[in-house]
């Protein structure tokens, strides 16, 4: 038997609350499965199940906060023998035969639509979902809830006079979304607050700076862009990301946890993305093995994460697995930020703004697009002459964008 037990999906998250079980007991789960929904401060999660075989038996109940790493289920690995159960009672002789219900259609929904479409008495099978692949959102659920109007009754036929009008009452409001998410995003800056303070108070950081030229990886990317319809363009944010990854097989020990006082290099490389959220915050959930994805690969994978982050809708293995993280205000036109590392991550890279800047080559002055890249490192892990190296492949690799 394996217990199945709450995730640690945030560098301070002590508790969460089990909001739904995808799976029910008896029915086979598989490595990888999505089996239950557990309600954050930053997000609604899908956890997954990293053992195959039979949900046994769940432990805890929706609703219920459960401490991380407490056991929420038991799973029988497959091959093992069933455990044993009490005999039960007799039943009644029955009249007629149970119907056997049918199997319900899969629907791509986030895990919070699912909440308030249940909330509000609406079947998600009638909504039509604005999301990748058609998936329905928390948004499309507030659409149909407010397109939804109650159907009249006929008025009674009146067998004698009518009473007395009586004065007219007004409806009850219904409550404003908006304090829910208020008290949401005020959670996920108290989130963000503690993990910042922990970083800070804890590692001891040291910074790094580069200017990396960007003409060779702006001009290939217009040119590739051009024999491509535009839903799929590449972004030039997909270069840095795939880059860093790279990087990180030069600089292995970037590629690195903190398990307790214990640094534990990975092998898998999953880089974190910094995505700012609605109504302020962030969250910066990984890329799984973002080293062997193809730029295309990486694209479509990025764009979903941002819109499944922004519906509040993430993976456990998402939020627990990143290995470095890349953050980026480039949107905003700063151009130099220095990150706070994320625990128990050992490294974090900041790019800022395009902008086009003198530069001076074999002798001649230029006017090229440039981008500052940093790095901020843990100094129990690495030095300078290391981290130095890091962001210097980070640029070679760049001026090659063919080869990314």
């Amino acid at each position: 038997m394996a217990e199945f037990v709450m995730p640690a999906l945030g560098a301070d998250m002590s508790v969460g609350t089990l909001m739904k079980w995808l799976k029910q007991p008896g029915e086979t789960v598989a490595r990888g499965d999505i089996i239950a929904v557990v309600h954050t401060d930053k997000a609604d999660v899908e956890v997954e199940v990293f053992t195959s075989g039979v949900l046994e038996r769940v432990l805890v109940e929706p609703g219920a906060q459960v401490p991380v790493g407490a056991a929420l289920a038991v799973i029988r690995e497959d091959g093992a023998p069933a455990a044993p159960r009490a005999p039960a009672p007799p039943a009644a002789p029955a009249l007629f035969p149970a119907a056997v219900p049918e199997a319900a259609p899969h629907i791509a929904i986030s895990p919070s639509a699912r909440h308030l479409a249940e909330e509000l008495g609406i079947d998600p099978a009638l909504i039509h979902g604005s999301g990748p692949s058609g998936r329905i959102q928390r948004k499309d659920v507030e659409a149909a809830a407010a397109a939804r109007e109650p159907t009249a009754a006929p008025p009674p036929v009146p067998t004698r006079a009518p009473p007395a009008a009586a004065p007219p009452t007004t409806p009850p409001a219904a409550p404003p979304a908006g304090p829910a998410i208020e008290d949401r995003n005020a959670a996920v800056r108290r989130a963000i607050a503690s993990a910042m303070s922990r970083s800070k108070r804890e590692i001891p950081h040291f910074y790094l700076g580069q200017t990396i030229h960007m003409s060779n990886a702006i001009a290939w990317l217009a040119q590739e862009n051009l024999r491509r319809p535009v839903p799929e363009r590449l972004l030039h944010g997909v270069l840095l990301v795939k880059a860093v990854a790279l990087a990180l097989r030069e600089v292995p020990e970037l590629n690195a946890v903190w398990q307790g006082d214990e640094l534990v290099r990975r092998e898998d490389i999953n880089v974190g993305v910094a995505i700012a959220l609605r109504g302020g915050g962030l969250v910066a959930p990984a890329i799984h093995e973002t080293d062997r994805l193809s730029l295309d690969e990486l694209m479509h994978a990025f764009r979903d994460l941002v819109s499944r982050a922004r519906s509040w809708s993430l993976r456990s293995s998402e939020m627990s697995d990143p290995t470095i993280t890349v953050t980026s205000l480039g949107e905003r036109g700063v151009e130099t930020v220095f990150g706070v590392i994320f625990p128990p991550q050992v490294a974090i890279v900041g790019f800022g703004t395009l902008v086009e800047r003198p530069w001076i080559s074999e002798g001649q002055v230029l006017i090229c697009p440039v981008v500052n890249a940093s790095l901020s490192a843990d100094h129990r892990v690495t030095d300078g002459h290391r981290a130095s190296a890091f962001l210097a492949a980070i640029d070679r690799l760049l001026q090659e964008p063919d080869k990314l």
